[in-house]
């Protein structure tokens, strides 16, 4: 391992130690619940654009910094706002159709299980698919701009769209990590208390990104390995 490596770590145990530590625990709890978007926007801030970092370790082999990285975290943060409203949006709507039997709510035992899986399935499948094509047209515009130097006004939408790999978005970002990763993770975070919930979505930005990473350095490697 390497002493980034070490730091990485070391960053990430000292964001979790918050929830072990019982004093920090309450003030955490209380934080999120009295200031849900300002909690919403830390936790992924930080944690997602860690996430953003393992990813580029693993796929390069070496710890380095992107292009534009504090607007990443920026945007990041903003994401975090937003996932604070959907969550509420969608448990209260999936709430209001269960109530109504417009959902199968399974027996006494299942019934907490299957209102998590909803939330979650309908959630990625209706606001997934947008929420993703919508960061990675913002994760462009900051790879032309920082990258490449170029002013923000000499940006089109036209450049960036084009730019963009739609076919992977599509095929492997929407069609297998939603079904696949997405939907089981957020049913396990829909089964646990309101005020943990960003937060683990936070983490699992973490994990998403280190599978990513993973599939596309064994992809490049199998390229590299074909040409030769």
């Amino acid at each position: 391992m390497k002493r980034g490596d070490f730091l990485w770590l070391a960053i990430l145990c000292a964001v979790s130690s918050i929830m072990i530590v019982p004093s920090s625990h309450q003030i955490f709890v209380s934080a999120t619940k009295e200031h849900p978007y300002i909690m919403g926007f830390g936790k992924f801030a930080v944690l997602a654009t860690m996430g953003e970092l393992l990813a580029i370790r693993i796929a390069m082999g070496e710890w380095k910094r992107p292009a534009g990285v504090v607007y990443r975290s920026i945007i990041w943060g903003l994401i975090g706002i937003l996932i604070v409203l959907m969550f509420e949006v969608f448990s209260s709507g999936v709430a209001g159709a269960l109530s109504k039997g417009l959902l199968w709510s399974g027996d006494t035992f299942s019934a907490k299980i299957w209102t998590a899986f909803w939330i979650g399935a309908i959630m990625n499948l209706a606001f997934g698919p947008a929420f993703m094509t919508l960061h990675r047209i913002t994760d462009t515009y900051i790879d032309i701009i920082c990258g490449e130097n170029v002013p923000l006004r000499s940006v089109k939408l036209s450049d960036v769209i084009s730019r963009i790999d739609w076919h992977g978005l599509v095929s492997f970002v929407i069609l297998k990590t939603i079904p696949y990763f997405w939907i089981p993770a957020h049913t396990l975070t829909f089964l646990l208390p309101p005020e943990y919930r960003v937060l683990m979505a936070a983490y699992l930005s973490v994990v998403l990104g280190a599978i990513l990473a993973y599939g596309k350095s064994k992809k490049s490697k199998v390229q590299q390995a074909a040409i030769k």
